[in-house]
């Protein structure tokens, strides 16, 4: 959808409201030096999407009750299967909430985007369900993913797998916590700055901060290109080791993993 540009009377109307003596030159300037942008954003967005096809049936899954989600850590429960054998047959993956999934509403634990339903499928999602794995649920995240504890997602705490009221580190707080539960056997979750790592040490889990690049954030919901890393979540090294082993790899449309080999 194209964007128009303010018009004066706009720009003056918010300038008032904010309490910000602008004038009327000033309100044309403003107009001027955002044209360029917004011209740009409009080719931008007259291009054909070509977004890639969804390879494997699914439905859009549930938001569990209170009684199947004691510590607040689901989002979402869905029962995605993909290939029939794989790598990760037989394993049930939970993703972190900033990960899109065709047709599964997302927050990244924020009320502002609630209610949207990507329409792809991120790269590590296709990689997992090619491998076998079964996409078992969104895990709650915090706010925008801006927190190292656990009490920001719009929804309410995520909590301590082991002591309620307790934190259970963030971001990626609800993926720590199903794992440690036992209630999914594997997690992606997502680091910047300890996302992964913090809750990981407070659910005693196993997490990795891959090297930056190594798994491609495509279809992702990021925070800065520079420090984003999406990577594995589980009981034991060894199912670490498996899932960062199906989901790393260039996949030719993430610039962040444009120099990645992989063997």
């Amino acid at each position: 959808m194209s964007v128009p540009l303010p018009t004066i009377e706009q720009l003056r109307e918010i300038s008032t409201r904010t309490g910000l003596s602008v004038t009327d030159s000033e309100l044309t300037t403003y107009i001027e030096l955002m044209r360029k942008s917004i011209d740009s954003y409009n080719v931008l967005d007259s291009l054909p999407d070509n977004l890639p096809s969804v390879k494997y049936p699914r439905t859009s899954g549930y938001r569990p009750s209170d009684e199947e989600n004691s510590h607040n850590a689901w989002y979402y429960k869905t029962a995605i299967k993909g290939a029939p054998k794989g790598k990760l047959e037989g394993k049930k993956i939970v993703l972190k909430d900033n990960v899109m999934v065709a047709d599964v509403p997302m927050m990244d634990g924020s009320s502002i985007l609630e209610g949207y339903v990507p329409e792809v499928d991120a790269t590590i999602v296709s990689r997992i369900l090619d491998a076998g794995g079964e996409i078992s649920g969104k895990a709650h995240c915090e706010y925008f993913c801006h927190s190292g504890s656990s009490f920001t997602n719009a929804t309410g705490p995520v909590h301590n797998p082991f002591k309620m009221g307790f934190s259970a580190g963030g971001s990626s707080s609800g993926s720590a916590v199903l794992v440690a539960l036992g209630e999914a056997d594997m997690a992606i979750g997502a680091d910047q700055g300890g996302s992964i790592r913090i809750p990981s040490s407070y659910s005693g889990i196993y997490g990795m901060k891959p090297t930056h690049g190594l798994v491609p954030y495509t279809g992702m919901i990021p925070m800065e290109t520079y420090i984003d890393h999406a990577g594995p979540m589980t009981a034991n090294v060894a199912d670490n080791a498996l899932l960062l082993e199906v989901i790393a790899g260039r996949d030719g449309y993430d610039p962040r993993s444009d120099h990645v080999k992989t063997h």
